[in-house]
């Protein structure tokens, strides 16, 4: 498959490119956004996006100011977002489950003068608006503004026109802190056609992605996944954007994919495995008689993707089996704003990211930067226009990170003869057992792949001897019990499924596995 070409001009604005180019297109009256039974067409966001920025430049926001959007997924969101690059400004999208000292610390280090806040995420940060250096104003969506500026009451009387700013391809658009699971998160910088070469990329050619479609994104809008799936992709196209401003819970994604009918549906490997339980479960109860209430939630789907983490072979088998679709796995970052290597609908590797995406190349190197024969496990390296420029206020991490046209990832992956890359954890997470090297994720989807798991995390711990040898942290599905002899009935598992010193010589049953707020495990409390 050829890379398609993405020609864009010198002087170039990415609001005007998915907000305004649906309107000249005649797609004004169509539906852009679903949220929660409402509807709202092209033009009313381009009227939204249009005021927001007005509302902006009331304030005296200018090109380049930073404006952090603290926001559920939601028609403010994208307002908001698409509002401040209309003007030049900087939009920051923050991850809404963290705590008060990790907004403290985005706020500050970014110098955000402008905060958007849904009411509900405010009250927690009340106590600590003192420590807010660089904020002069705090826009709050809902009724709850208080003595701080209502959202509403600001941006409706201003004018729905606004005059787009004049930023190049190649200026700031907006930042997307990384999650932190091992730190302070980092400021990924991204530029005006940073987005465009996603959606035209990946959206497009592997996605199939079309006017008609309706999409729905599990992944939050603040998610660097999320974002494309389900603002900038649909937008690229015309196509409609179904927003949920609740958590990603099983029961709820369920009733939202049964109302809503989406064509795209965009999930992680834990929501995937949350919501194959709740189907079984639902089965058991009615006895595995006739179609299931949830079967028939996803008939409207005809592509489900899933990033964020390796997703285990065991889930796309039972997946396909239960509902007849594929999960088309992908591996994306912050970094490259989205993916870059990914299975293709009916070309699906179960197990696998998939193969490269058009227009991206992947190099796999030894830990001095040597390129590595197919087969052998190293560090992927991935190069694309979609790649952050640098970090914040990051310059060390930067020249670590972004090494020249290249990123180093930070993930250890193979390419297999036929092209596809195999994941076999992160840089840091790897284990070399007697020698070898031994993926912690290989041991997890082999655990999965028992009827008594539901989650594991697998770590490196040391013997009497201080050598390294895997230990697993599993979660049980319901109806299952620890005890020593269901441990021993996973090593043996684990022993029959891969080669047997891959085993863990541990087993510690917990009920819950430590997790980001974008739902990746944090090895690094299970290994302290």
């Amino acid at each position: 498959m050829m890379a398609p070409r993405v020609d864009l001009p010198d002087h170039f604005n990415v609001a005007t490119h998915f907000v305004d180019r649906n309107l000249a297109e005649g797609r004004g009256a169509k539906t852009a956004l679903v949220c929660e039974g409402r509807t709202f067409t092209y033009q009313e966001v381009a009227d939204a996006v249009g005021r927001f920025g007005n509302a902006l430049r009331s304030l005296k926001v200018e090109m380049e100011n930073r404006v952090a959007l603290l926001c559920l997924d939601s028609p403010e969101f994208v307002a908001a977002f698409f509002g401040a690059i209309r003007i030049g400004a900087v939009p920051i999208p923050m991850n809404t489950m963290l705590r008060p000292a990790d907004y403290e610390y985005m706020l500050n280090d970014s110098r955000a003068g402008v905060l958007v806040v849904h009411e509900a995420l405010w009250e927690p940060l009340r106590p600590v608006r003192d420590r807010f250096r660089h904020l002069r104003h705090i826009i709050v969506v809902g009724k709850g503004a208080g003595s701080l500026v209502a959202y509403d009451e600001l941006v409706r009387p201003q004018p729905p026109t606004c005059e787009a700013a004049d930023t190049s391809r190649d200026d700031v658009a907006f930042w997307l802190y990384s999650s932190g699971s091992t730190g302070f998160p980092k400021g990924a910088v991204h530029l005006q056609h940073d987005m465009v070469y996603c959606a035209e990329l990946y959206a497009r050619p592997i996605l199939e992605i079309g006017e008609q479609d309706i999409t729905f994104s599990a992944a939050k809008l603040f998610f660097a996944y999320g974002l494309g799936n389900n603002l900038y992709f649909p937008f690229s196209v015309g196509a409609t954007a179904v927003l949920h401003p609740g958590r990603p819970v099983p029961d709820k994604i369920f009733e939202v994919l049964a109302t809503s009918r989406p064509t795209l549906f965009y999930g992680v490997p834990t929501l995937y495995a949350a919501m194959l339980q709740m189907a079984d479960a639902e089965e058991e109860a009615g006895g595995g008689h006739g179609p299931a209430r949830l079967d028939r939630a996803l008939r409207s789907v005809r592509i489900c993707v899933s990033a964020g983490e390796s997703l285990p072979a065991p889930i796309f088998h039972r997946w396909k089996e239960k509902f007849g679709l594929e999960i088309l796995d992908g591996i994306g970052s912050t970094e490259l704003l989205h993916i870059f290597i990914s299975n293709r609908k009916g070309e699906v590797r179960p197990g696998s990211s998939g193969r490269i995406v058009p227009g991206y190349e992947a190099r796999i190197v030894d830990e001095e930067g040597r390129l590595l024969p197919r087969g052998e496990v190293g560090n992927l390296l991935i190069k694309g226009d979609s790649a952050a420029a640098y970090y914040w206020n990051k310059h060390q991490k930067t020249r670590e990170t972004m090494l020249g046209e290249w990123v180093k990832t930070g993930d250890k992956y193979y390419q297999d003869p036929d092209g596809h890359f195999w994941y076999c954890g992160r840089s840091d997470d790897m284990l070399k057992v007697g020698g070898i090297w031994v993926s912690p994720v290989e041991v997890e989807n082999a655990l999965i792949g028992h009827p008594a798991v539901l989650e594991c995390a697998v770590v490196g711990a040391q013997d009497t001897d201080e050598l390294v040898k895997p230990k697993a942290y599993v979660v049980l599905k319901e109806g299952h019990r620890p005890s020593p002899e269901l441990a021993e009935q996973l090593k043996a598992y684990v022993k029959e499924a891969i080669a047997p010193y891959k085993y863990p010589r541990w087993i510690e049953f917990i009920p819950e596995l430590p997790k980001t707020a974008t739902g990746k495990i944090q090895r690094f409390r299970l290994r302290a």
